[in-house]
């Protein structure tokens, strides 16, 4: 009987939807200032501009706490977040191709800590992706952050 205890247990875990599913925001306009605590009276930490994606670790009434690129964690007024999906290049330069693979031709490149709207879920190391002046085309998912 205790032999099957152990693996019952580690198969309902395996099978158990996970509880964390990571969910990342975009800042909704530039200037926003993220806290040290929940507060408009705690310190202000830094200021992020608009399209900036942070990580939503927690939510509070109005406030969120959020993770950003860097690892960096702070406040935010939850207002102050979109749902809509934008990404960070992290690499020193995103290449933008018209398909998803390597050998595409590339369209455009986005320098580090530029952002680009994701369009589509990424597939095979892929992300569909939006340029601000409304060019669209693929980026390579280790370029990005926010996914």
């Amino acid at each position: 009987m205790k032999r099957l205890v152990l693996p019952l247990l580690l198969a309902s875990a395996l099978a158990a939807p996970s509880v964390h599913a990571l969910e990342f925001r975009s800042v909704k306009e530039t200037g926003v200032a993220l806290y040290e605590a929940p507060s408009l009276s705690a310190k202000k930490l830094f200021a992020v501009s608009r399209y900036y994606p942070v990580e939503v670790l927690q939510s509070q009434k109005e406030w969120s706490r959020v993770r950003d690129a860097t690892g960096g964690i702070a406040w935010i007024p939850a207002a102050a977040l979109s749902k809509q999906r934008w990404l960070l290049v992290v690499s020193a330069q995103a290449g933008v191709r018209d398909r998803g693979a390597e050998d595409g031709k590339l369209l455009f490149t986005v320098p580090k800590d530029g952002v680009l709207e994701l369009q589509e879920a990424p597939q095979n190391g892929w992300a569909k992706v939006r340029h601000r002046d409304g060019s669209v085309g693929y980026a390579r998912i280790t370029d990005l952050w926010g996914l």
